[in-house]
């Protein structure tokens, strides 16, 4: 058995990753450290195999608590923690500097007091900024990052920072990016989520702008195999785009919801445009395809429904997420 470190483990993608290895991965156990901020939910982790899963409620940002928490044997960290929202980074972003950034330094000087073997940094294709509209330019590995919103300007310095211990240090280091991510157990403040969600209730769908901003969707578990297959068979040093090849708009996801629903069109609210919203993004995944031997295993059709049948089967879930401080920050950000 070896065992490894994940971080934000109780969030969306983390859990997704948690459960995966352990149905797929037979040799592992995980620390799973998380700080059980808004986002993160311990529902997300029912019913996993605790003589291979351990929980620990801490903050990256506590060098204290992550060295605790860090096995002395520890073969890889893997640091999903994060603040991850835009809309919230735009009303504040102090919190996001002080995760995304001096959370992930401390991760990297923890990893390198306890002798981990590998560390995998979980970035995002926002820190690339924004393409033209023409669908012949892609994000590719050597693509500058050119940040555009507050916390995709924390996840860039993060990507420094982790590339800065690689070639100052030595620490084996891989950097994944991915483009929007959905699935199950997707926190209701995402596109995805937000839209089911509102529409089994018939109520209106905030949509910014004209709706026609892209996205490259992909569904979370073929996230989650590229990013292991990043650390085992990725050089280290390296980055890696990750992308489904799945470019879609907004307003063109919303109404696939709306129609797997049946519910109206009419249900779709244009709201004012955020500040700084990056018109398009789309990833060349030709490196991990080739080097790492990925392929999503998910169309869009089946990633879909699976994601709909899911929030329709769980609707306490739901219920619980949305109570509260949520609440308060969707009428704040959407009237």
């Amino acid at each position: 058995m070896k065992t490894i470190f994940v971080t934000g483990g109780a969030g969306f993608i983390g859990s997704a990753f948690v459960r995966l290895v352990l149905d797929e991965i037979s040799n592992v156990k995980i620390v799973n450290f998380d700080a059980l901020t808004y986002a993160g939910n311990p529902d997300n982790l029912q019913g996993l195999d605790e003589t291979r899963h351990r929980f620990v409620k801490g903050d990256i940002c506590d060098k204290d608590a992550v060295l605790q928490a860090l096995p002395e044997d520890c073969e890889a960290i893997f640091n999903f923690a994060a603040e991850s929202h835009v809309d919230r980074s735009i009303n504040s972003a102090s919190e996001f500097v002080l995760t995304n950034v001096l959370g992930t330094q401390i991760l990297l000087d923890s990893a390198r007091a306890k002798n981990v073997r590998r560390f995998v940094q979980i970035s995002t294709d926002e820190v690339m900024g924004t393409l033209p509209e023409n669908e012949t330019a892609f994000f590719t590995e050597t693509s500058p990052l050119k940040p555009n919103s507050p916390y995709a300007a924390s996840k860039a310095a993060a990507e420094h920072l982790v590339r800065a211990a690689h070639e100052t240090f030595g620490v084996d280091t891989i950097i994944t990016r991915c483009g929007n991510n959905y699935g199950q157990r997707q926190f209701p403040e995402k596109l995805i989520p937000l839209i089911i969600a509102n529409a089994m209730n018939d109520e209106s769908l905030p949509v910014y702008g004209d709706g026609k901003n892209v996205r490259d969707w992909i569904f979370v578990e073929d996230h989650c195999r590229a990013i292991w297959l990043a650390y085992e068979r990725g050089k280290s040093g390296e980055s890696y785009n990750i992308g489904a090849r799945n470019e879609r708009q907004n307003i063109e996801v919303v109404k696939s919801i709306l129609d797997a629903l049946d519910k109206p069109h009419s249900l779709i609210k244009f709201v004012t445009d955020r500040p700084g919203h990056d018109r398009r993004y789309a990833i060349d995944a030709a490196k991990v395809e080739t080097e790492l031997g990925w392929q999503p295993q998910t169309t869009w059709e089946e990633g879909l429904q699976k994601t709909i049948d899911w929030y329709l089967e769980n609707q306490d879930w739901i219920k619980r997420i949305r109570n509260g401080a949520y609440r308060d920050y969707y009428k704040k950000q959407y009237g």
